[in-house]
């Protein structure tokens, strides 16, 4: 089932296309907030070994984060899905892609000027839980991978069914 859904919706160059730049989206500000890019005084690309695993972390979101949009710009565009029906790929990826931003260091004086108190406590938070945080996002876009590659599948056996009759 995943294997047709995806097939089906990156057959399409535009798709393949609009994941990547997605991909590619998230990952540049996402390093440069975590501080794998640094672009002054020159452009440095750097991850040390102790935190490979955070970058991996981000490497994988990212990834996730472009199949699932796709997925859903799919479900909407292609098979003219109801809005209403493929919000969960469209809040999946949001919110995944969300908790993941969340462990960004640098982040955390954005949250800290735009919502005070209770962006201290979140900047907090986020500081201490990065790894759980980002795994969440993982398993939030994992799950919204699943329930979209479901739909895509089913939204198709109806409309070959309907196209027969």
């Amino acid at each position: 089932m995943h294997k047709q859904s995806l097939g089906l919706v990156f057959s399409d160059k535009r798709f393949i296309i609009l994941s990547v730049v997605i991909f590619i989206g998230m990952l540049i500000p996402l390093s440069i907030f975590s501080g794998y890019i640094f672009l002054q005084p020159y452009f440095v690309f750097y991850v040390p070994d102790s935190i490979i695993f955070n970058f991996t972390l981000l490497v994988i979101i990212s990834v996730l984060t472009g199949v699932v949009s796709s997925m859903g710009i799919y479900r909407i565009k292609i098979l003219r899905v109801k809005s209403r029906k493929a919000n969960t790929g469209v809040y999946g990826s949001i919110l995944g892609a969300g908790a993941g931003a969340c462990g960004c260091l640098s982040m955390n004086t954005v949250f800290l000027s735009i919502f005070g108190a209770t962006g201290g406590a979140l900047a907090m938070f986020s500081n201490t839980y990065e790894i759980p945080l980002r795994l969440t996002s993982i398993a939030i876009l994992g799950i919204t991978y699943f329930v979209m590659a479901k739909g895509i599948s089913s939204d198709c056996k109806i409309q070959l069914d309907e196209k027969i009759n």
